[in-house]
């Protein structure tokens, strides 16, 4: 994420790994602030044995766009809701990516952070079964969770 205060939406993302037993790391790492962290994060991620990379970035949201520059993984890009235009700015800084520097991106928020875990153990779970078998419980869970009556 690239700031403390990107955490209270990130951890929405880091929680759903958790419990669907994905080893991850959360750090702070800003584009803007600490640039040479970002480059040796994302340029050593592969080589360290990350598969995926969510970044979550609020306001000018550059994070998810240099880490996907600097690294051959899928980058998932989740809009933090800013103050000033309640995450817009942070989409459309994400989603506007230029051709060749792809960026999945999610929705703005808690939910996007879910649903950034969600399609980053999809991506993990193709070439492990096991993880496939609990992303598969863990929808159906979901689903057996929804009540048929209102009341």
């Amino acid at each position: 994420m690239g700031s403390t205060s990107d955490w209270e939406t990130m951890r929405h993302a880091a929680d759903l790994l958790g419990e669907l037993g994905i080893a991850h790391e959360a750090n702070v790492v800003s584009a803007h602030r600490t640039p040479q962290r970002l480059y040796d994060y994302a340029g050593s991620a592969a080589a360290r044995g990350l598969k995926v990379i969510i970044a979550g970035a609020g306001g000018a949201a550059h994070l998810p766009g240099m880490a996907a520059a600097l690294t051959h993984l899928p980058v998932l890009g989740v809009p933090v809701e800013s103050k000033a235009l309640k995450g817009v700015d942070s989409l459309y800084s994400i989603v506007q990516m230029p051709a060749g520097i792809p960026v999945g991106t999610l929705a703005i928020g808690k939910a996007g952070a879910k649903n950034a875990a969600l399609l980053a153990a999809a991506i993990l779970a193709l070439a492990d079964p096991d993880l496939s078998a609990r992303l598969q419980a863990w929808r159906a869970a979901q689903t057996d969770g929804v009540a048929n009556d209102p009341a």
